[in-house]
């Protein structure tokens, strides 16, 4: 058997370009691959063909899809799915199958091919309502998960049910006694798989990873090796290969080889399947459609197409009812779930290779596929739209519950405290350094200390129950790849990064990539508010939302008005961290924390300046004018300026004449009209500051802010600082501080005698 490579470069391509057209209108890949088959095989113009050597490729590319399926399938989620759930699986597969099989026998076609229609009717796409819902964004209400539980609990029935059937008609007369050995070794086959996949596949697991050489390599062989095995198992006991590689599949799922190794695996095995395999069997499969049924039979294609779009909308309503949520969402869920895909088509077409349908039944189911996934997205979105209006579109009750915060310092704290205290779920802090997990401890918080980008840290933490996840470390970078692997890894369903006031390129980008919003609203000075809170400089109150208003628009007009920090939105009983996703409604509540204003300096001015400073900790590196817009943020409220005004003002001070007073260390300051203005600004940046002119990017920045009158604290302020910094052993201290307060300390620890001279080299 000879490959045709270039009949294999032909359909690749169309059915890659046929999924793509798909794609970009919104529908699932295997329709453009079926239409590509259709279009350019035999049924019309004739242009690719398929030999054994593709056909056999496909065969491996069905078992593969199905191993595929299975992965995505979570056994426990079968058990958990909801009444309504259950319902709508039952109303939409029962009255289809019945109502179909009626249409057949009525017109004469036996009772073997109406068996296989009716369960072609009762099949619901699973992979094709998870595309319109997350297209829609509507993942998250009660419809959408109604509809998936449906078309989980349809698509395993199903199969099944086909593995029955099929068996059966392999049987070929109704005889008690074979069918007594058929459904023995069936048993047989299932009670094997499944002592095999629950006491087997874990051992061999564990044991494999013990070997240095076992990776993602050897156990994408080892999946290919179990898959092949089960589906020949299953092709002995008289079932389908396709039943043994969804088995499989299932078995498979994680399988103590852990979640990252496991998302690795279904990643190769959908690049496999999906990505090569499975759409020349759908290709394929379109080359076996006859449009001569548009001449033949097209008043058989009509009655079943209209019976089996009918009979699933009013068979899914009519069973909901009993869910009690109403008519209205039980025939927006039935829309749902009338579109059929891939379960279909692959039970059409092995009922075609067995002889046990005509190739005109063949052909109407795959237009029954065609149109039905065709219409789904229309009627859907149409019947969301009707919900909306009504006000009847629910939010899923979700079985996820409570928060994990990545980063425990004292915003972090508060926000955990406030969610904990309205029973929300479990609420855990995760911080590498020990000394913060002991303080949130010490609070009364659950704190686990360890890196949050090490997947068992996180398992610890409860991440494979939380319903929100929580970065809010003063590392951006930290942030944007925990939310990703709190997603990615242990599907959290919602993310909130915290996005720093001196890198928003950064944050942006992070973000976008792990699909999260930004906590709090806005850009965030994290030092500064771990400083007031630590001083109890900060006051918690709520504050009632009296109209409408987008949380980003809300964050904005809090810092018009003054210092606040928005940490959790409440909702009734409800509460969950500010986010830039969230609306705002006429009823809910705001907690804000709010600074609370330094008393004029006495004394010691140079220690009441500092200690009031709030403080930046930059990664950078950064240009001149990044730094000139984080100060503003910081210093222009002090100033009676907006940011704008004040960052023209740094500027320009700056082109006079340069502040670096000494290698890796600036004063900028800003003179500004009226009386009793002082206020400081303390900025690290470890990867350097680029001051124009400077020999060495600045490390250490100190920007102040003065009125005429206060010239004399200003000189004070700028001795404190040159004396700080010659000390012997400032720039080290400086570079390995940790937080904010150790910084503000080394600039308070000054050596008063005059001899001291700096070190050669920086600072």
């Amino acid at each position: 058997m000879e490959l045709g490579l270039l009949d294999l470069l032909l359909v690749l391509f169309v059915a890659w370009a046929g999924g793509l057209l798909a794609n970009r209108l919104g529908y699932p890949s295997v329709l453009g691959e079926l239409l590509a088959g259709v279009v350019l095989g035999p049924p019309l113009l004739g242009l690719l063909s398929a030999g054994p050597a593709l056909e056999a490729l496909a065969e491996v590319g069905l078992l593969l899809m199905m191993l595929y399926i299975g992965m995505e399938i979570d056994p426990r989620e079968l058990g958990k799915a909801s009444r309504g759930g259950m319902l709508a699986a039952a109303g939409g597969f029962l009255v289809p199958f019945a109502a179909c099989y009626a249409v057949m026998v009525a017109a004469g076609l036996g009772g073997m091919p109406a068996l296989f229609v009716g369960l072609a009717a009762g099949v619901t796409s699973l992979a094709t309502k998870s595309r319109v819902l997350l297209d829609l964004r509507l993942l998250h209400t009660r419809v959408a998960h109604v509809m998936l539980a449906g078309a989980l609990v349809t698509d395993v029935a199903s199969l099944v049910l086909f593995g029955a059937v099929l068996g059966v008609a392999n049987v070929g007369a109704v005889e008690p006694g074979a069918i007594a050995l058929l459904t023995l070794k069936a048993v047989a086959f299932f009670v094997a798989a499944t002592w095999v996949g629950l006491r087997v596949l874990p051992v061999l697991g564990r044991q494999l990873q013990r070997l240095r050489a076992y990776g993602a390599t050897a156990a994408f062989t080892l999946v290919l090796l179990v898959t092949f095995a089960y589906a020949e198992a299953a092709h002995l006991a008289g079932l389908h290969g396709i039943l043994g590689a969804f088995l499989a599949g299932l078995f498979l799922r994680e399988n103590h080889l852990g979640r990252t190794l496991s998302r690795r695996l279904m990643e190769a095995v959908s690049h496999a399947s999906l990505g090569f395999l499975a759409p020349l069997f759908f290709v394929t499969a379109g080359f076996a459609v006859s449009l001569d049924v548009f001449r033949t039979d097209l008043g058989l294609l009509v009655a079943l197409v209209t019976v089996a779009t009918v009979a699933k909308i009013l068979g899914t309503l009519v069973f909901y009812l009993l869910s009690g949520h109403g008519w209205r969402e039980g025939l927006v869920v039935g829309l749902g779930m009338n579109g059929r895909g891939a379960v279909e088509i692959i039970v059409a077409q092995l009922a075609l290779e067995l002889g046990l349908i005509s190739q005109g039944v063949f052909s109407i189911l795959v237009f029954m596929a065609i149109l039905t996934t065709a219409l789904e997205p229309v009627l859907l979105k149409w019947g969301v739209g009707w919900l909306r209006r009504r006000g009847e579109l629910v939010e899923a009750e979700t079985e996820r519950q409570g928060t994990v915060v990545v980063g425990a310092s004292p915003p972090a704290r508060r926000l955990a405290r406030i969610l904990a205290d309205a029973a929300d779920g479990p609420v855990v802090l995760v911080d590498a350094h020990a000394e913060h997990v002991r303080r949130a401890r010490r609070e009364g918080l659950v704190a686990v200390h360890g890196n949050a980008l090490d997947e068992r840290v996180l398992s610890e933490a409860g991440a494979a129950g939380a319903r929100h996840l929580v970065a809010a470390t003063a590392n951006g970078e930290v942030n944007g790849l925990a939310a990703q692997l709190g997603q990615r890894v242990f599907a959290i369903p919602y993310a909130h990064v915290l996005r720093s006031a001196a890198s928003p390129t950064t944050h942006a980008a992070l973000s976008e990539h792990a699909g999260a919003t930004t906590l709090f609203g806005g850009a965030v000075a994290l030092g500064e508010w771990t400083y007031l809170l630590r001083r109890d400089r900060a006051v918690e109150e709520a504050v009632a939302i009296s109209a409408p208003e987008p949380a980003a628009d809300y964050f904005s007009r809090l810092q018009r008005e003054g210092s606040a920090l928005p940490l959790v939105r409440r909702r009734g009983p409800a509460a969950e961290p500010f986010h830039t996703g969230l609306m705002l409604e006429p009823g809910d509540a705001v907690v804000v924390l709010r600074a609370v204003p330094v008393a004029e300096p006495g004394d010691d001015p140079v220690r009441a300046l500092v200690d009031a400073a709030p403080v930046l900790d930059l990664a950078g590196p950064l240009t001149l004018a990044d730094f000139a817009k984080a100060a503003a943020r910081a210093l222009a409220p002090a100033a009676g300026l907006d940011a704008g005004a004040f960052m023209e003002r740094m500027m320009s001070r700056e082109s006079e004449s340069s502040t670096v007073v000494l290698p890796g260390l600036a004063i900028p300051h800003v003179r500004v009209e009226g009386q009793g203005v002082s206020a400081l600004l303390v900025v690290r940046c470890r990867e350097g500051i680029a001051f124009p002119g400077a020999e060495e990017p600045v490390v250490a920045a100190f920007a102040l802010v003065t009125s005429e009158d206060r010239r004399n604290a200003h000189l004070r302020l700028l001795a404190a600082i040159a004396q700080a910094a010659q000390r012997p052993d400032f720039e080290r201290r400086w570079l390995q501080a940790e937080e904010a307060e150790s910084l503000r300390a080394l600039l308070l620890r000054r050596d008063h005698r005059p001899d001291r001279r700096p070190e050669a080299g920086r600072l």
